[in-house]
């Protein structure tokens, strides 16, 4: 009997550097086994600098793309990355809305590394009204938290409060911590806060966000439990830093395909 790989379909943008958006979506999901159906929600001009202009997809394509890959394909998970404006928000909540079995995981992308916006407070706006309560696993840095929850007075209660909209669980990275080693902290309603700790990394990374909520998506697809899924995500990511390199002038790859590496 042929085994057939759980297919993960992916929302996000397109990345010219191949170090981000939908590019790490596809690496990330080969390397785990498996197949990723990618939905292009936006087209971007970057480089490992930063970004420098972004034009998002019609929305009845956005909508075309993601019923052409459902009535064809079945999905065991749904990954969420770059959304770019409200209206595509809109359109994404109906898409998860027709889909309630399948697990989401979102990252809640707001700004390039190199500092520019993706869509603004009124796209974060929108997810946190209209995505965060269909979200089974949230992957916020602390700088994406704080503005997800604004009004809450540490990144903790920050947590707290986007369960209280609906997120299932919250994974909130410490890479842009100052901490010595780097602090992920996993909150959900039904039990106590789990902190995973790992060593910090000297270099900056483009990519490593995309990298992580889209192996998490993969371990969910291949029916992991949600303490697996998220552990071992988070060392398939740790690994593809360690291993990345430096292509262009400005931030780190991550190599997504360190396990496939020839020794000498």
């Amino acid at each position: 009997m042929t085994f057939i790989k759980p297919t993960v379909l992916c929302f996000s943008g397109l990345d010219p550097t191949g170090g981000a958006g939908l590019q790490a979506d596809i690496e990330t999901l080969v390397s785990i086994g498996c197949h990723c159906s990618p939905v292009a929600t936006a087209l971007t001009a970057q480089n490992t600098h930063n970004a420098i202009s972004m034009q998002t997809i019609d929305t009845a394509f956005l909508m075309l793309q993601a019923h052409a890959i459902m009535d064809d394909i079945t999905v065991q998970c749904f990954k969420v990355g770059l959304l770019g404006n409200v209206e595509i928000v809109e359109v994404l909540q109906k898409i998860l809305q027709d889909y309630p079995d399948i697990p989401v995981v979102l990252d809640p992308i707001a700004c390039a590394g190199g500092g520019f916006k993706f869509g603004g407070d009124e796209v974060l706006e929108a997810i946190r009204s209209l995505l965060i309560p269909l979200t089974t696993v949230l992957t916020p840095n602390t700088d994406e938290i704080r503005k997800l929850a604004p009004s809450s007075d540490s990144l903790e209660a920050g947590a707290y409060e986007l369960l209280e909209q609906g997120c299932e669980h919250v994974l909130l990275t410490g890479t842009h911590a100052k901490n010595g080693q780097v602090k992920n902290k996993w909150f959900s309603s039904s039990q106590d806060v789990t902190i995973f700790n790992w060593e910090r990394l000297q270099e900056v990374y483009h990519g490593s966000g995309c990298t992580l909520s889209a192996a998490i998506a993969g371990y969910l697809a291949h029916k992991l439990d949600m303490h697996a899924a998220i552990q071992q995500a988070q060392r398939f990511t740790w690994e593809a830093l360690k291993n990345g390199f430096r292509i262009g002038y400005g931030q780190h790859i991550p190599n997504r395909s360190y396990r496939n590496k020839q020794t000498s």
